[in-house]
């Protein structure tokens, strides 16, 4: 029985008015960018701007020496759920988003369709199958769960997994009118797996930027967009990754408890991950890290995405 999310997206709508804020300054219609408001530090005394900037500098200056060491780009954004203490860096520039959707598709789902529904067993062929896809390779006969294929998206990264929860949504359009209803208007979604890695330099096909995922993962794990249920569902699944025990699972202090979902680009060295950081000592951190490398075939490095987390762990501490 398909949940009834009509409602629910009315009440997301008024939780992106809060939380997706700076998501919808403004809109390229080309490009689908945003901008952050000129005029963001009028009001605030000067002392604390001055210092503010000093910060900002400071991280900036980290963020340039990893790009140059690791002869990479890198888009940061990190937020303190508590303080809304920020930290950014590129944070509005384009990545391709790789896998990291497969969390969305997740949240997405869980919110069409509810505890109730899934349960439902999707049926798929061989033909359907796309490399990897270490958990659905094994069930062609059987067929899986919605949350089998949730499980197996997220945890796995089975790309199998992650095509299945798109057409469950009406395919990567689908996902995407349930990104604008949270009021994200930056994410294009275009194409499946495995495709969607398949990214050039400006091409804006299957990109986003480090504000507007980490925004979209906060909606879907912290936020009101799913019931307390469904969110400890997917926040198991995140937290239960094996994906990700090198990204910014491996920069922040082994205390805090990471959920997250990574994702590789097949071009350019594109590696990301994106992340929701529980604390002993304070509110969630949700950060974004986004990366990419300046030749066709060159490689990721983890240790870039550990390092930035690393600044961006210090930074909020």
């Amino acid at each position: 029985m398909q949940h009834t999310t009509r409602a629910r997206h009315a009440v997301a709508g008024v939780l992106a008015a809060l939380v997706l804020a700076p998501l919808t300054g403004c809109a390229d219609a080309g490009a689908r960018a945003s901008q952050t408001p000129a005029a963001q530090t009028a009001g605030r005394p000067a002392a604390q701007v001055s210092t503010a900037s000093a910060t900002a500098a400071s991280h900036t200056r980290e963020f340039r020496a990893l790009e140059r060491a690791f002869d990479a780009r890198l888009g940061v954004y990190a937020i303190d759920t508590g303080t809304g203490k920020e930290v950014a860096y590129n944070d509005r520039q384009r990545f391709p988003y790789a896998s990291t959707f497969k969390a969305l598709a997740a949240g997405a789902v869980l919110d069409e369709y509810g505890p109730e529904g899934m349960d439902r067993l999707i049926r798929y062929t061989e033909a359907d199958l796309v490399e990897p896809s270490p958990v659905t390779e094994d069930h062609v006969g059987t067929g899986m769960t919605l949350a089998e294929l949730c499980d197996a998206a997220v945890r796995y990264s089975d790309n199998t997994a992650g095509n299945l929860l798109l057409a469950e949504l009406g395919g990567p359009a689908g996902l995407d009118a349930r990104l604008e209803d949270l009021g994200d208007h930056v994410t294009q979604m275009d194409r499946v797996e495995p495709e969607l890695g398949e990214w050039t330099p400006g091409d804006n096909r299957d990109t986003s930027t480090p504000r507007a995922l980490a925004h979209d993962l906060r909606a879907f794990v912290l936020g009101n967009v799913l019931t307390k249920g469904e969110r400890d569902r997917l926040t198991t699944w995140l937290r239960t990754n094996v994906t990700g025990d090198e990204t910014i699972k491996a920069g922040v202090p082994p205390t805090w408890v990471v959920g997250d979902k990574t994702g590789t680009a097949v071009t350019y060295g594109g590696r990301n991950d994106i992340a929701v950081v529980w604390r002993p000592d304070g509110a969630p951190i949700v950060m974004a890290v986004l990366t990419n490398r300046p030749g066709k075939d060159d490689e990721h490095d983890n240790d870039l995405l550990a390092r930035a987390a690393s600044v961006v762990a210090g930074a909020l501490s």
